[in-house]
């Protein structure tokens, strides 16, 4: 058995950080159009996208990155069917060129993509419909980015995927704990982790780099640091911030992903990465301390699903506050502390799409993830009966993952209401 989980969390981390050109949303659009196209053969005269209000409500604030700026469901899918190769995955708008952006434009303007809103579906659901003349092709997503569950060419079915690949692959995983990544994270042989882990310190600081060096966005990264200075609690919520502006504001650099999430995998690896070099930690005690900061968002996450009214990056911040425990060797005890009290204090936080102010609900997470890290250093911390926290963190984790995947679906539902009525 203690092989088994061993192996479900190297795999897991192989499978879930991985590199993403752009908010993950327009790119698995994106995605679903070129394989369309692939698909049908010939350049499509008319596209029709069909997805879920969370796809709708994350990609209508987004720049698509090698886009020249433009936003929406029409831009990333359109940009899809000209210039996507679905063969590189999530960097699916990697080759981009400015005849394609300049297409993309008119064809929009013209009403060649027709989208529609999918309802009680998966919240993470796509299926784009290439025509030209008699034929066509339809491509459906669901669940995860690039999961593609059925594909059909003039009304046959070519490719389906059975119900179970759908699902994740740990989601009924019952030995995966904290307990069990805390142990993982300090018995696994380093060189099984160490390539996957050292691609997310190299792109994510990278882009975080860009962002705090040049003006994306609104630009949250750099206010912190011209406002508070450069001390590492300040540093650790800037950079975070940073990556996420320059991603939201079209940046065409890759992201290592968590969860389905750049932000996400930016906000649990950079603050990680900057108390790491505060304290001049080894490149082993780091990519530890990353190890469990990604498993324990991504075992927070599988209880709320990839897209919710929840805010993901509240479950990245208390990842990342437990990554940051971990540099100062701090036991099992108190990283679960860290965990609950992160979640206790921001929970609240809501998703409304991905966009500039991403970016500033990063740096408040991560602030509260930082409070609740210096708390427990001082033996303080939040008790078993305040609001959500459990006597056990496995259930405290649950009882976040209950309020995110059913207890907020009115408020996705109302959020999606208002975010349509925006135009």
């Amino acid at each position: 058995m203690k092989e088994d989980i061993h192996c479900v969390y190297v795999n897991l981390l192989k499978k879930e950080l991985i590199p993403a050109l752009g908010c993950t949303e327009p790119i698995a659009l994106a995605y679903a159009s070129a394989k369309a196209r692939e698909v049908l053969g010939s350049k499509p005269k008319e596209l029709i996208i069909t997805c879920s209000g969370n796809v709708i409500k994350n990609v209508k604030g987004v720049i698509v990155p090698n886009s020249g700026g433009q936003k929406g469901i029409e831009a990333a899918a359109v940009l899809g069917v000209l210039a996507g190769d679905s063969s590189k995955g999530l960097n699916v708008l990697e080759d981009v060129t400015e005849r394609d952006i300049e297409e993309t434009k008119i064809l929009i303007s013209s009403g060649y993509c027709i989208c529609k809103l999918k309802e009680n579906v998966d919240n993470l659901y796509i299926t784009a419909k290439a025509i030209n003349g008699e034929e066509y092709s339809e491509v459906t997503i669901v669940n995860r980015h690039t999961l593609i569950v059925e594909i059909v060419k003039n009304g046959e079915i070519i490719f389906k995927n059975d119900i179970d690949s759908i699902k994740d692959d740990d989601s009924s995983e019952t030995t995966v704990s904290l307990l069990s990544i805390y142990n993982f994270v300090n018995e696994v042989p380093i060189s099984e982790i160490k390539d996957v882990i050292e691609y997310q310190i190299k792109c994510n600081w990278e882009i975080a780099n860009e962002g705090i060096n040049n003006p994306y966005g609104s630009q949250v990264g750099r206010t912190l640091m011209e406002t508070y200075g450069d001390k590492v609690e300040i540093r650790a919520r800037a950079m975070a911030a940073a990556g996420s502006d320059a991603r939201m504001g079209g940046c065409n650099m890759p992201v290592v992903i968590n969860s389905g999430s750049g932000n996400q995998g930016m906000t649990i690896s950079l603050p990680i990465i900057e108390y790491a070099r505060e304290l001049k930690v080894s490149d082993e005690k780091l990519i530890r301390a990353l190890a469990l900061g990604n498993l324990a968002a991504l075992h927070q996450k599988k209880y709320i699903g990839r897209l919710s009214a929840f805010c993901g990056v509240v479950c990245a911040a208390a990842g990342a506050g437990a990554g940051i425990a971990y540099l100062y060797d701090m036991n099992l005890k108190s990283i679960s502390n860290i965990i609950a009290d992160t979640v206790a204090n921001v929970g609240g936080i809501v998703c409304d799409g991905a966009k500039a102010s991403c970016a500033a609900k990063i740096a408040s997470a991560v602030d509260a993830a930082i409070l609740s890290f210096n708390m427990e250093k001082r033996n303080r911390s939040f008790i078993p009966g305040d609001g959500i926290i459990s006597e056990d963190i496995e259930r405290t984790i649950r009882n976040v993952g209950h309020i995110g995947k059913v207890g907020m679906k009115l408020t996705d539902a109302e959020i999606l209401n208002i975010m349509i009525e925006n135009k």
